[in-house]
């Protein structure tokens, strides 16, 4: 059942992208030992587990994942030993750590594909996807990165074509051959062994294919998408990888589930499946996103009805069984203060701790991107040599090929590009806001002039950084906000989301104010109590004197306590 307690049900993720966290060795890139040197100040926000962004050795077509040995550091990351380190600070800290695990397709310089694209009758030619030449063009296939967007890669070597869904240097493996899905399987146990605790696993419903390769009725990129997560044995090599490794341990896993229905959820996470314990779903990154478009963003942003009715339907899908995940932004996405708030300097603050407010009082494990906890904003680039990201690089060169309006195209990227989320931490004043000493991978966003940046937030007990430090607090203290059960309060209104979160004789309302204007909201008559004990408030309290209405400043964020 969905309320059996465990620790990764409780525990409150803090996502590290190592490339741009801090860097020790003055070369403009994060490493480990950059890492380890902010230990203190990580498990001081209150966060319990760090999921960690692939460190393995990679020629960073993709920024890591493309992995080239998934037994070795990067260099440019440091050494096995520094990782070693850094489990072993974390242990001591009452940290988990789960590892990226990037396994539906490597680099086109792995070992396994050097040796498969070598000749037809070598013996890793099965570990990937092959179309002979001689049968004619491969069926369509789209790819996320490519810049003709074709997931299929002449070879002039074999004279055949190899698959790549994402970038050309990252070819598919092929799960169907048992010999690869040893390989992967005796990976993890390499990690497991040393002491992670387990896996965030990249676009895992993509590993099982239809290696008939048929022909797809689909024009647009979404149509793929569904098609390419529901392959028909996904279920099978899901389930045997939890028997073969995640059951040995005390360990969870969460997927990337992009085309995975809500109608198909338990298929991946009921726990008599034994497949996967959570993933990411991608209802709500399409909120604000064009009909049709996978990366342009909706003139107008986003409808809360709609966001708040993707989050209370995948709510009911887990209710009884499963569990879910919350999360607002990551390394793919733009800042969630940005998107989903509003980061003018006059809403930036409460935007970014209401935002906060309302992933730790969800039922789900909450999940935050290095960054969030300063409220980092959006950097938007507006020249695309700043840019270093293969996605909106490759997006570009494909837009322009076609004569299409590149100036709409950068406009969108402003807001949409992965780019935003990239730029480095913000520690302090000093120049490339602490992160290096050097000139950075990426540019700083400038904004850590102005407040945005750790060392100025820890000196005020009134600070994004504050704040969020006292509401992790608040979850931990609340079993009811982990497992209760959550009730969407007039989920019909356009600027206010509330609800309430009840587990036996604890009750908890929550008010969040998604709009720039004072905002009076009335409870129904239904919702029945004798007293209310404010527990946290992003904002001065305007008015709640009756039990039945409230005065919301702008993004005001409350949690209050109901007692009969």
């Amino acid at each position: 059942m969905s309320q059996t307690k465990t620790w990764w049900k409780e525990g409150i993720v803090y996502q590290i992208y190592p490339r741009s966290f801090n860097d020790t060795t003055g070369n403009g890139i994060g490493d480990l030992r950059g890492i380890i040197e902010k230990l203190d100040y990580i498990a001081s926000l209150g966060v319990t587990i760090i999921w960690l962004n692939p460190i393995y050795d990679s020629p960073n077509d993709d920024n890591g994942y493309d992995i080239r040995d998934y037994r070795k550091i990067m260099a440019e990351f440091g050494t096995m030993e520094d990782f070693d380190e850094l489990l072993s600070g974390m242990k001591e800290r009452g940290l988990r750590l789960i590892m990226d695990l990037v396994v539906n397709h490597c680099s086109d310089e792995h070992k396994w594909f050097k040796e498969s694209r070598s000749s037809r009758d070598n013996t890793y030619r099965d570990y990937f996807h092959w179309w002979p030449a001689e049968k004619g063009t491969p069926p369509k296939r789209w790819s996320y990165f490519d810049v003709e967007e074709n997931a299929w890669k002449y070879d002039e070597q074999t004279d055949a074509y190899y698959l790549h869904y994402f970038a050309v240097k990252q070819p598919d493996l092929k799960w169907e051959n048992p010999a690869v899905r040893k390989e992967v399987y005796d990976m993890m146990h390499f990690w497991f062994k040393k002491g992670v605790d387990g896996f965030r696993m990249d676009v895992i419903p993509f590993i099982s294919k239809d290696t008939s390769y048929p022909e797809i009725n689909a024009t647009e990129p979404h149509e793929y998408i569904a098609y390419y997560a529901n392959g028909p044995k996904v279920h099978e090599y899901l389930n045997e990888l939890n028997t073969e490794v995640i059951s040995k341990y005390d360990a969870f896993t969460v997927g990337e589930g992009p085309g995975i229905a809500i109608d198909q959820a338990l298929d991946f996470v009921h726990e008599d499946r034994k497949e996967m314990d959570m993933f990411f779903h991608f209802d709500l990154m399409s909120l604000d996103r064009a009909p049709g478009e996978v990366f342009k963003m909706r003139e107008g942003g986003y409808s809360l009805v709609e966001f708040k009715k993707v989050f209370s339907d995948w709510d009911a899908a887990f209710a009884k069984a499963g569990w879910g995940s919350l999360f607002l932004a990551n390394h793919d996405f733009p800042r969630s203060v940005s998107r989903w708030g509003n980061d003018s300097p006059e809403h930036w603050k409460n935007s970014a701790t209401l935002l906060h407010t309302f992933l730790l009082t969800m039922r789900g494990t909450p999940y935050f991107y290095q960054g969030d906890e300063i409220g980092m904003t959006n950097v938007c680039f507006t020249d695309i040599e700043d840019y270093r990201d293969i996605n909106t690089i490759n997006r570009y060169k494909t837009v322009q090929n076609r004569g299409g309006d590149l100036e709409a195209f950068m406009q969108s990227e402003q807001h949409a590009a992965r780019e935003n989320a990239r730029t480095p931490m913000q520690w302090n004043t000093s120049a490339n806001a602490g992160f290096t000493s050097a000139t950075p991978w990426i540019k700083v966003n400038p904004d850590y002039e102005n407040g945005v940046n750790v060392e100025v937030q820890l000196k005020s007990k009134h600070s994004v950084l504050s704040y969020f430090k006292d509401i992790t607090a608040l979850r931990k203290a609340h079993p009811a906000l982990v497992y209760g059960d959550y009730e969407c309060i007039r989920p019909e209104h356009e600027r206010v989301y509330c609800y309430t979160r009840t587990q036996e004789d604890q009750r908890f309302l929550i008010l969040l104010n998604f709009s720039d204007e004072v905002e009076r909201f009335s409870l129904p008559l239904s919702l029945s109590y004798n007293r209310k004990i404010k527990l946290i408030s992003n904002d001065k309290i305007l008015d709640d004197k009756t039990f039945k209405e409230f005065l919301l400043r702008p993004w005001q964020a409350i949690v209050y306590k109901l007692e009969n």
